[in-house]
């Protein structure tokens, strides 16, 4: 049986190379479609992967007062831009009353500049916040040396400032940033702890960021900013009712009548991902559309292949029918020469693909990824295209009359 499998695929590679430039035009369709398909799949990996780096710092138990829903449709960011700002004393008062809150923390950002002496570095984020901060945003964090904010630091608004893994090095080449002093804006910060590498995510350098205490950042920056509500959930079970409390709250806060409509959003993680599933699966439709289109295609290619190869061979059929081949011989035989063909077509396609994904992920800031699953998909290609669609030219050799095949000019 091993033995019949390889001469099979011998016999289709001769048959192949005496005919390359019709090969080459019949693998074209499978080469496009599996190309198109397992690019957009290893697209849709790498987003998936960064999205999941990204909004994994928000927590499952998190819930964002913020000024606008992170998700918005058609013309509602033209009916919601005329919004008030989110205040430091509606997050006071949600510090004050909340029942359902183990943690708020407020946050309030800006783009900036840093630099030391001759060092410097543009469009890095300075972020506002407290001695809690560095848990509830988007990214990994983790402290890599030193510490983050504390309770005296916030309380004192003291001009203190927790750094990015790349300022660190680019501020700091040749010695420890830690008790250094760098120029955050106009003012001057001094360094307590620098983040752990965190990389960058659907073109967000998270090693960019600059955590100081919200005071400090009212002193440096302004006050007219708007700010984001964290609040921590304390049991998870909860975090509808968490909304509804936290909606009652800022209603009171922000001095809203009954019947007026809210003029905030509160935002969790669940909505982000939602929303991204929706987009993903615009993505796939897309790829299993224009993909299956080519593999189409390139399968009745091979099917005309195939039958045209029955055709010229049907003296080759009668010769070994008569000296004893079984019909599910011949079969097996063309079966063979056809997913023999789609393997090529494949195989250059899955090349073509990690090709393309490579140098997607240089050249753009899309993430892609590249993975083992990849090669049972084109396994998958093989077995269904080539079996599918050389069926039916296997079925017509078996089936033909040795004596008539033998007379065949």
């Amino acid at each position: 049986m091993i033995r019949n499998i390889f001469e099979s695929a011998k016999i289709a590679l001769q048959a192949l190379w005496a005919h390359k430039l019709r090969s080459i035009l019949t693998t074209l369709g499978i080469m496009i479609g599996v190309m198109t398909v397992v690019g957009i799949f290893s697209i849709i990996q790498g987003l998936n992967s960064g999205f999941i780096d990204l909004i994994s710092g928000l927590g499952s138990d998190v819930l964002y007062i913020d000024r606008y829903s992170w998700v918005m449709e058609g013309q509602e960011w033209w009916e919601v831009r005329g919004r008030q700002r989110i205040t430091l004393d509606q997050y006071q008062y949600i510090q004050n009353h909340s029942r359902l809150a183990s943690l708020v923390i407020p946050q309030v950002g800006t783009g900036s500049s840093v630099s030391r002496r001759e060092h410097s570095l543009e469009g890095v984020q300075v972020i506002g916040t407290n001695e809690h901060g560095l848990g509830t945003g988007f990214g990994p964090q983790n402290i890599e040396e030193g510490r983050f904010l504390s309770p005296i630091d916030v309380e004192r608004r003291r001009m203190v400032a927790v750094i990015g893994e790349r300022i660190a090095e680019t501020l700091f080449p040749d010695i420890d940033p830690l008790g250094e002093r760098i120029t955050v804006g106009r003012d001057r910060f001094l360094v307590i702890g620098v983040l752990e590498h965190q990389g960058n995510a659907l073109g967000n350098d998270f090693d960019t960021n600059v955590y100081i205490p919200y005071g400090a950042f009212l002193k440096a920056f302004g006050a007219w900013r708007s700010y984001t509500i964290a609040v921590k959930v304390r049991d998870p079970e909860q975090m509808e009712d968490a909304r509804i409390e936290l909606t009652g709250l800022m209603r009171t806060a922000r001095r809203l009548k009954p019947r007026e409509e809210k003029d905030f959003a509160i935002n969790n993680q669940e909505m982000l991902l939602n929303f991204y599933n929706n987009i993903t699966r615009g993505l796939w439709a897309a790829a299993i559309g224009i993909g299956g289109i080519s593999l189409l295609v390139g399968g009745i290619g091979i099917m005309n292949i195939m039958l045209v190869s029955v055709t010229e061979r049907t003296k080759e059929i009668g010769i070994r029918k008569a000296l004893g081949a079984a019909r599910w011989h011949v079969m097996t035989q063309f079966l063979i020469e056809s997913m023999t063909v789609c393997s090529l077509g494949v195989i250059i396609g899955m090349g073509l693909a990690a090709a393309l994904a490579v140098g997607i992920d240089n050249a753009t800031p899309l993430p892609t990824s590249i993975s083992l699953s990849w090669a049972g998909l084109g396994i998958g290609f093989v077995v269904v295209i080539g079996v599918i669609f050389g069926l039916w030219p296997a079925n017509r050799a078996a089936k033909l009359n040795p004596i008539d095949a033998l007379r065949y000019e």
